[in-house]
């Protein structure tokens, strides 16, 4: 078995015996890389030559028995993510050259912890999307059909890790971005709790739902990918001032007497037979675990999509109000005065999905329909998130599909945006509600294409979903497979 292959608690029991070096660990994920990137293209800008010097200090430390949470690891980044004198586009025209001068939180406590940094992941621009097509950088391709999407919007991240690009990565989960590509490409994506994780030198797109989290290859990595990131920030105005646990101390336990919710409104007519398949067989294990599964309701499910697409393109509009191309990005050359040069730079410099979008905000927030639009799904967002209040009274975790397909191919969705909006039909509601939401693989379709599961828990119980899913990882006894990167 190759480096790249392994996971961060394997690679960290090499490097303290000295069986191996962050050096080649970090050449074997670089040679991965070489072989496959020109086919999945999950990177937009890869850092190697700053990855290779922070793995030589990484095995300087490690000989002085200086040793982080990641020392010598190497883990890759959304570009949604600012990083100090390297360029950060959330792959959008508009940034297309954008420098930032500064890290953001996470990207320092990666750094403290002795990460290896080995690039900056592709994404859906602006993360508006659910399939890494509308990247202005060219689409991402799912390692295991490079015929089929990655997920999105952090596509690159999720495709980067499952074909051993990296041995980890972080990206953000606005409406599913974490989860729904981590189930399209057999990882396991935590978003944890808005608030949990600081939001500093994160690109907006939609300040109320965005959130950082971490993709890995099993639960006990994201354990400690979770250790390092989340925490208060008194930079972020909506960090959380919450105590931290250490969530490697969840791995391991039981799951014996806790109650399951199984939401009704979460099995619906269009479901893929073989994800509803692979779901309940994951209800089965769960009950073999000691488990007790019941029904439960959360009745405005059904508008949860109209919702998130008011509420997002709402705060959307008004973050991207920003990119006028007078202060950084990108600027249209051709304007003849200063209105002329806005319009052109942002026509030019923002892609069809954000023009969409921000043109759905606009309205949504204009004279005379704020009320009708914005403020109406601001009330029945309150609900959502009540009626999952109200279900976790009665159980510890809720189940639920990740996605309602497995990956679809590419091109296949770009033309009907409605169509396209549904593949987060099962993951936005969460972001809405502000809860913490865990996706794991499940099993596969029968054209080998991964399947996931959703695991659900209340604010702040990021180490209640890691105790659910490692007792589930070691229940099911799932094949191992790993993508092979063909299919062109």
């Amino acid at each position: 078995m190759e480096l790249y292959e392994l996971t961060i608690h394997e690679l960290q029991d090499k490097l303290r015996t000295g069986e191996t070096s962050s050096a080649e660990i970090t050449a074997s994920v670089f040679g991965r890389i070489d072989a496959v990137e020109k086919d999945v293209h999950a990177y937009i800008t890869l850092m190697r030559e700053t990855a290779l010097a922070e793995a030589t200090r990484a095995d300087e430390a490690i000989r002085k028995g200086e040793i982080g949470a990641l020392t010598g690891i190497p883990i890759a980044l959304k570009d949604i993510c600012c990083t100090k004198g390297v360029r950060t586009t959330c792959g959008s025209r508009i940034l297309h050259n954008f420098i930032p001068p500064y890290d953001a939180t996470v990207v320092e406590k990666l750094r403290a912890a002795g990460a290896v940094l080995t690039g900056k992941t592709n994404m859906d621009e602006f993360a508006m999307g659910s399939s890494t097509e509308s990247s202005f950088f060219g689409a991402t391709r799912n390692p295991w059909d490079l015929t089929r999407i990655p997920g999105g919007s952090s596509g690159g991240s999720s495709a980067a890790l499952a074909a051993g690009e990296c041995i980890a990565s972080l990206g953000s989960d606005t409406g599913g971005s974490i989860r729904q590509p981590a189930a399209l490409c057999g990882v396991v994506g935590l978003k944890p709790t808005y608030g949990r994780v600081s939001r500093f030198g994160l690109i907006a797109f939609a300040s109320s739902l965005d959130q950082i989290g971490p993709f890995t290859k099993d639960v006990e990595d994201c354990a400690i990918l979770m250790n390092v990131i989340a925490g208060y920030d008194p930079r972020e105005s909506t960090s959380v001032p919450e105590e931290v646990p250490d969530y490697r101390q969840f791995l391991g336990r039981g799951i014996e007497g806790w109650t399951v919710g199984i939401p009704k409104e979460y099995f619906i007519d269009g479901i893929d037979p073989e994800v509803e398949a692979a779901v309940r067989e994951t209800i089965k294990v769960v009950e073999k675990a000691g488990a007790k599964c019941i029904e439960v309701s959360l009745p405005h499910t059904e508008y949860c999509l109209a919702v998130y697409y008011i509420v997002a393109p709402a705060e959307a509009c008004s973050n991207l109000a920003r990119y006028d191309g007078v202060k950084y990005g990108f600027r249209s050359e051709e304007g003849r005065d200063l209105m002329e040069m806005y319009k052109k730079s942002r026509a030019s410099g923002f892609g069809a999905e954000v023009k969409r979008r921000i043109m759905i905000g606009t309205y949504a927030l204009s004279s005379g329909y704020y009320d009708a639009y914005y403020k109406k799904a601001s009330q029945v967002r309150a609900l959502i998130k009540r009626d999952f209040d109200e279900a976790f009274a009665k159980c510890d975790v809720i189940l639920t599909p990740t996605t309602p397909t497995p990956a679809f191919r590419i091109g296949e969705k770009t033309g009907d945006p409605m169509q396209m909006y549904l593949s987060d039909i099962f993951t936005i509601s969460t972001n809405l509600a502000g809860i913490p939401g865990i996706s794991v693989p499940c099993g596969f379709t029968a054209a080998g294409l991964p399947i996931g599961v959703q695991f659900l828990a209340g604010h702040f119980q990021e180490g209640r979903l890691i105790q659910f899913a490692s007792a589930y990882e070691k229940e099911a006894h799932l094949e191992k497979r790993r993508p092979r990167c063909h299919g062109i």
